[in-house]
């Protein structure tokens, strides 16, 4: 059978393929993966096939039947996983934008029922309808950016039958359009406004009436946010066991404000990310790197502190050289990420949390794969995983992250499909 697609004269190609075995790339390995110069890619059903340079390329297998696409020099790349993001939600916060121009704080404005709340209340006005509407807009918005697997948390709903609709259209949203969605699930974001001063006994609801109707292998992971204004670390800690218990993967947002010690927790719990750590120690990422063996995956989302014009970033040198594997993302959700622009975000790691360039783009790949569980299906080029494939107009890995901003994808191509 002959390659279905084949893309030649590849000027640099970006394998991410590392020398760990069965864990996230971690210090000197997140940079010293290979790149494969003036080469090809080939790809039969969807899957890589092979790939090296041009002189080991097997043109017998290639007929009037492949799709042929010249690189013409350039580099390609693994599709990028954006791997924390809220997907479905209602409405916009454009007015909050106005009053943080104004000085108020993230926290402010929760705290006097905007926030998170202001987006609950519009959410639960729209209608499914509505709300996949505009998840399938965002996807398509992914898409050009060069994504072609989006985590998708639920969270703006703050009762049961919100919960689980937002799932249900994350869901449907991955059906309809050919980016990869991974649904998880967040009902614990914050305590709904019914149970204002009640955070135990709405994570009590949420373990009682909607975990039980989710399917750990469709929503795979529960995640909760561990912050003041949100639920305390043992509130947390006690949620996330009873998820455990239930099949299901554990996620965290932590130390995104304060050091509360909710990384920690949920890494000896055996959580496979955990998201945000602008104040995680650099001593107390060494240990969980340590006490994990490398297996939690930090991830690091710099455009927040960005949007919300905060001094603090998180360490992400730090967490390189204490053998803690990294993934960078947007975090985008209309309160403090209303952006797509995952290459923003590389820019910005390494100008705010001291990545370089090899670093960051495994990060947004391999390693955002891995925080997920999708790392046997993409993240990489290797023979078996998914096509999930990216044409740039750029001749340097190193120019990606030095055009701030901008957008380098010339093509896309997920599941072995020019799209």
């Amino acid at each position: 059978m002959p390659y279905s697609l084949l893309i030649h004269n590849c000027g640099q190609l970006l394998t991410m393929v590392g020398t760990a075995a069965q864990r996230p790339l971690a210090g000197l390995q997140l940079r010293d993966w290979p790149i494969l110069e003036n080469a090809f890619i080939a790809c039969k059903n969807g899957q890589i096939v092979a790939l090296g340079p041009m002189a080991a390329l097997d043109k017998a297998q290639v007929t009037a039947d492949t799709q042929v696409l010249d690189a013409q020099g350039q580099v390609v790349m693994p599709g990028l996983v954006e791997c924390h993001t809220h997907l479905v939600f209602g409405g916009n916060r454009a007015h909050e934008f106005q009053r943080k121009l104004h000085g108020e704080t993230y926290l402010d404005i929760l705290a006097s029922g905007g926030g998170i709340l202001s987006t609950v209340r519009a959410t639960r006005a729209a209608s499914a309808a509505e709300l996949l509407d505009n998840a399938l807009h965002h996807l398509a918005g992914f898409r050009q950016y060069g994504i072609t697997t989006v985590e998708a948390k639920s969270g703006y709903g703050l009762e049961a039958e919100t919960e689980l609709q937002l799932v249900q259209v994350a869901q449907e949203a991955g059906r309809r359009q050919s980016v990869r969605v991974v649904p998880t699930f967040l009902g614990a974001h914050v305590p709904g406004p019914e149970y204002k001063g009640r955070p135990t006994d709405y994570l009590q609801m949420l373990v009682r009436d909607v975990l039980p109707q989710l399917s750990p292998a469709d929503v795979p992971f529960v995640d909760i946010f561990c912050e003041e204004g949100a639920f305390a670390v043992a509130e947390a800690r006690q949620y996330l066991m009873q998820a455990q218990a239930l099949g299901f993967g554990l996620k965290i947002h932590a130390e995104q404000l304060h050091d509360l010690g909710g990384c920690e927790m949920a890494a000896a719990l055996g959580a496979v990310s955990i998201d945000h750590a602008d104040y995680l120690t650099p001593a107390a990422a060494a240990r969980i790197a340590t006490q994990t063996q490398g297996q939690t995956v930090a991830v690091l989302l710099p455009l927040v502190p960005l949007f919300l014009r905060q001094e603090r970033y998180a360490p992400g040198r730090a967490f390189i050289d204490a053998g803690l594997p990294v993934a960078v993302s947007t975090d985008f959700n209309p309160g403090s990420c209303p952006s797509k622009n995952l290459w923003l975000a590389l820019s910005v790691a390494c100008l705010k949390m001291g990545f370089t360039a090899k670093e960051v783009l495994a990060a947004a790949t391999i390693n955002a794969a891995w925080s997920i569980g999708q790392q046997q299906h993409c993240g990489s080029l290797e023979p078996g995983k998914r096509a999930d494939l990216l044409l740039l107009d750029v001749r340097d890995y190193q120019e990606i992250p030095y055009w701030l901003g901008e957008n380098p994808v010339r093509s896309v191509v997920i599941g072995g499909h020019l799209q």
